[in-house]
């Protein structure tokens, strides 16, 4: 008798796992992957210990259901720069008492895109996301949980953001930007 309530909970998780093989197999794809297209590969990710472990995660994560094969960047055509991630909190509404009511949290960082020759594909530009969350002196562990689950969050969507910026970068792009570039340094020479 001890089996079957194992049995009940192995049961559905199996099914489980039967429909997902069946869902990946059929090309389908979970809403928030954009692709990148396979011009871009094999693709190094550049994010510095400096910048939050879950964001760079999220990047890489995203970038792997996405199809995308990361590489180091030795062994990389392309490679996704990363770098100067803010975060900001700032009071946007205040008690009577001019105590914080609300928050909102907003997250920032720089990305380029370039070849393994320094040509850049996508200028530096900025990327940014933010959430309001409600704050209350009286429930702040709560609340301190909260704006973790936001931050998380915020990271998550920055990292769709890198995603999205990606995702045009098709082989007539990239060969239209490389040729432009090189057409650009010789006429400066």
């Amino acid at each position: 008798m001890s089996h079957r309530p194992a049995l009940n909970t192995l049961l559905p998780k199996a099914a489980l796992l039967g429909l997902a093989a069946v869902i990946a197999g059929c090309g389908f794809q979970l809403r928030g992957t954009s692709p990148v297209p396979a011009a871009l590969q094999p693709l190094a990710v550049d994010c510095p210990e400096a910048m939050p472990g879950n964001f760079c995660r999220s990047v890489r994560e995203q970038l792997s259901l996405g199809g995308v094969t990361l590489a180091p960047e030795s062994e990389a055509d392309f490679v996704v720069r990363l770098r100067d991630y803010r975060e900001d909190r700032r009071a946007s509404a205040i008690t009577s008492d001019a105590a914080a009511a609300e928050y909102v949290l907003r997250h920032a960082v720089q990305l380029t895109l370039f070849t393994t020759d320094e040509i850049p594909l996508i200028a530096s530009s900025e990327l940014s996301a933010s959430e309001s969350y409600r704050y209350d002196e009286d429930n702040v562990l709560a609340k301190q949980r909260e704006q973790e689950e936001v931050r998380r969050q915020l990271s998550d969507r920055m990292a769709q953001q890198v995603i999205f910026r990606l995702a045009p970068m098709t082989r007539e792009r990239i060969d239209a930007i490389i040729t432009e570039y090189r057409a650009s340094q010789n006429t400066a020479d």
